[in-house]
């Protein structure tokens, strides 16, 4: 009969006691601290990344409140890394090389990938057809209340509506910076009104802090469905998930698939051939007016096709699967040091902070919470999963914010709608942003 031992140094973290874990961990920050690790090769990054990560998520996963109200190990491990950086503790060289291969070399693609192709992928077919029915709904109805909602908070404050709707509710709204916030940008020196630099330089600090407030807003919602289980489904966007899946049968149910390593190799695969396409797509097909559908909106699309052909062998769906809970579990200490020290810029966020900005900001959030939340019901949806999906992943900052607030409300599952929001609602924003640009430099 073996004991139990109890306790941060006798804990077993990926099968072995937490001590070695921390003698594993000392010797790479001997190694980044005296700068005899290389800075441009890639096991030195992940190595960097995995040492830094796990010890900042584990004292979020145990510090009392922020564990329970601010977002516990992964937030911890994403604004601790950012700290890391901007304070200069991370020396300059190892952030330069995280943000290389977090960014440039693409890793954030490879864990968003293989979250997209496995949640959309398994979700049960009948399923599908009916979330994305009313999906789109619920993102306007969070568009048109963070409006709302926005232009309430900027009267309060002093700030015009139309100020209000152009600095404030459309780059907050608009899927992130590169899909957002750069092109509106442009957009907006396109139509007259003034120049590209300074309207983003705002438009990031604001986008940059609703963030924030998705982040947190993503934790309020997961303590709320805690509290109120009828507001949520713990996890599933539809509220007769469960009813829906008696329906279907026997003929959809999937009998427990064994998974092997050929399997998961099968899903890795799987998941590089519809990036493959997607890409190809994106760079093939025309824009649709001002809009051009990202990469990650044809990848969306193309799972959904193979989901409702049903031509995917569910070992390969499972492969797929298997390969994303390996990142989404046991390395997301990791990749959430990566997202922290590549994509944010604590600088801009300090500037930015004003009572002002902050007020309107947490209103926009606000709003698409309400929203969204609302006209989900309305479509069968979960209040929280709807809110989260259709609204704080519309207000936040694009592909690494969908990954903050997912993880921040414990619902990574959902990427695939996630994503929806970032880049479909974001493709709706830009031509809401085109039309409203128009008309204030015709006033």
């Amino acid at each position: 009969m073996t004991t139990e031992k109890k306790g941060i140094l006798f804990e077993n973290t990926y099968g072995v006691p937490m001590w070695m874990i921390l003698v594993f961990i000392l010797i790479i920050y001997a190694g980044t601290f005296t700068g005899l690790l290389p800075e441009d090769d890639m096991l030195s990054i992940i190595a960097i990344m995995f040492a830094i990560g796990f010890v900042l998520y584990e004292i979020g996963e145990r510090l009392p409140i922020w564990k329970d109200y601010i977002g516990g190990g992964a937030v911890m491990a994403f604004f601790g890394a950012a700290a890391l950086e901007y304070y200069k503790v991370l020396p300059e060289k190892y952030a330069e090389g995280i943000t290389f291969f977090y960014d440039d070399f693409g890793f954030q693609t490879v864990f968003i990938s293989l979250l997209i192709t496995s949640s959309v992928l398994l979700v049960n077919r009948k399923q599908l057809i009916k979330s994305f029915t009313g999906y789109i709904p619920a993102i306007l109805g969070g568009v048109i209340a963070a409006a709302v909602f926005g232009i309430i908070g900027g009267i309060i404050v002093g700030v015009n509506p139309i100020e209000t709707i152009c600095h404030y509710m459309l780059p907050i709204m608009g899927g992130g910076n590169g899909a957002g916030a750069i092109p509106l940008s442009q957009m907006w020196e396109g139509a007259g009104n003034g120049g590209a630099d300074a309207y983003y330089s705002k438009a990031f600090a604001v986008l940059n802090i609703a963030n924030n407030f998705a982040i947190l807003g993503a934790v309020a919602l997961n303590a709320i469905g805690n509290r109120f289980p009828k507001l949520t489904g713990n996890g599933e966007l539809l509220r007769d998930a469960a009813a829906i899946e008696q329906k279907v049968g026997t003929e959809d149910s999937k009998a427990k698939i064994a998974i092997t390593i050929r399997e998961r190799a099968g899903g890795l695969l799987l998941t590089c051939t519809v990036f493959a396409v997607a890409r190809m797509l994106a760079k093939l097909v025309p824009p649709i007016g001002m809009v051009e559908i990202h990469m990650y909106a044809w990848m969306v699309i193309l799972c959904i096709i193979l989901n409702l052909l049903d031509i995917i062998p569910d070992v390969l769906k499972e492969g797929a699967k298997e390969m994303s809970n390996f990142l989404t579990k046991p390395l997301m200490c990791m990749c959430m040091c990566g997202i922290g020290i590549a994509f944010t810029d604590l600088g801009e966020f300090l500037m930015a902070i004003n009572l002002q900005t902050i007020f309107i900001a947490f209103m926009v959030v606000l709003g698409a919470i309400i929203g969204s939340g609302a006209i989900g019901m309305l479509f069968g949806f979960n209040f929280v999963e709807g809110a989260i999906t259709s609204g704080l992943c519309m207000a936040n900052r694009g592909g690494s914010g969908d990954l903050q607030v997912l993880s921040a409300g414990k619902r990574l599952n959902l990427m695939s709608y996630a994503q929806i929001s970032s880049r479909i609602g974001g493709a709706i924003v830009l031509i809401l942003g085109s039309i409203v640009f128009g008309m204030v430099a015709g006033m």
